[in-house]
């Protein structure tokens, strides 16, 4: 059944990607209920997240399961087991624990998207390094910040400030709470020879005082894409994206100028936002439109163009 599934849902998938010349992209996300993994292609390297479940098998059973769909894997995508990175992860659709680290194995890679040089991990944290599911909306900013200064919030491993960097900004700023996705983001910047210190700057501090302290007409253009929940100890305040939206792009909005834009996004599945409580002069939802092929269907996660 996985077999099968995985055949079709892969030979379908990779025609596409083959078409549009994109080496990283998702493949298999939950299809089958009694398969319950994310797979995704970097190039030649598979990334393979199993959800954690009650699936009635001992660890041993479960290993054998594993292996054999491993081998499965393998075979339909044509990658060496070796290249397969298989991580288990708590059954959830956000970004409540972007921060967390799993272990120190440190292999990093680098990708391509777009003609940019990107660096995932597929083994040392939740996350890789790279939301496949943004490639749309990396290009949008690309396309729209020539001459302009752009504020990337949560900035995580900084593949918007790379793609903004690559459209000509007049300034990039990348702001996040992690010195390790900071570092990150600067080394994603380098090997895209991007590395005027007097044009790319990194902010290690809370984005919620941050934007307290900004005055107005501060930038053209920001994107914020923040995690759903996060009460690090280093944060001043728990954050609570349902409860803090507005608040944080009304200050956002403040430090915009006029008719600058915000590119907001969320991976709450609940989240309901209330236009009236912005204070802006545009809202659009530009979830259908930023939704890449690979995710049709499944993506969790909303997106906004949000104008002064």
């Amino acid at each position: 059944m996985f077999e099968n599934r995985l055949t079709k849902v892969f030979k379908h998938k990779k025609k596409q990607a083959n078409r549009m010349g994109i080496s990283c992209w998702r493949i298999y996300e939950h299809d089958l209920p009694e398969f319950p993994f994310c797979i995704e292609l970097y190039e030649d390297k598979v990334y393979v997240a199993e959800y954690l479940r009650r699936h009635g098998m001992n660890d041993e059973e479960h290993d054998v399961w594993l292996e054999n769909c491993l081998d499965i894997i393998s075979k339909i995508l044509s990658v060496d087991v070796e290249n397969i990175y298989i991580r288990e992860r708590k059954k959830m659709h956000h970004r409540s624990q972007q921060y967390e680290r799993l272990n120190s194995a440190k292999e990093f890679f680098t990708v391509t998207e777009n003609q940019l040089k990107l660096i995932v991990n597929l083994t040392d944290y939740l996350d890789t390094g790279l939301f496949l599911d943004h490639r749309i909306t990396r290009q949008l900013v690309r396309e729209e910040c020539e001459g302009k200064k752009v504020l990337n919030l949560f900035c995580y491993t900084g593949s918007f400030s790379v793609y903004a960097a690559a459209g000509n900004a007049a300034s990039v700023t990348s702001v996040d709470l992690s010195k390790t996705y900071l570092n990150w983001a600067k080394n994603n910047l380098t090997i895209n020879s991007f590395t005027n210190n007097l044009k790319y700057h990194f902010i290690h501090q809370d984005v919620k005082q941050y934007l307290k302290t900004l005055p107005p007409n501060s930038f053209d253009l920001i994107i914020m894409d923040p995690p759903t929940f996060s009460n690090s100890k280093r944060m001043k305040d728990f954050l609570d994206i349902q409860r803090d939206y507005a608040e944080l792009l009304n200050d956002a909005l403040n430090a915009t100028t006029k008719n600058g834009i915000i590119y907001f996004s969320t991976n709450l599945s609940t989240f309901k936002l209330e236009p009236e409580k912005i204070k802006a002069s545009e809202i659009k939802n530009i979830t259908k439109a930023t939704t890449p092929f690979d995710f049709e269907g499944k993506l969790q996660r909303f997106c906004y163009k949000i104008i002064r």
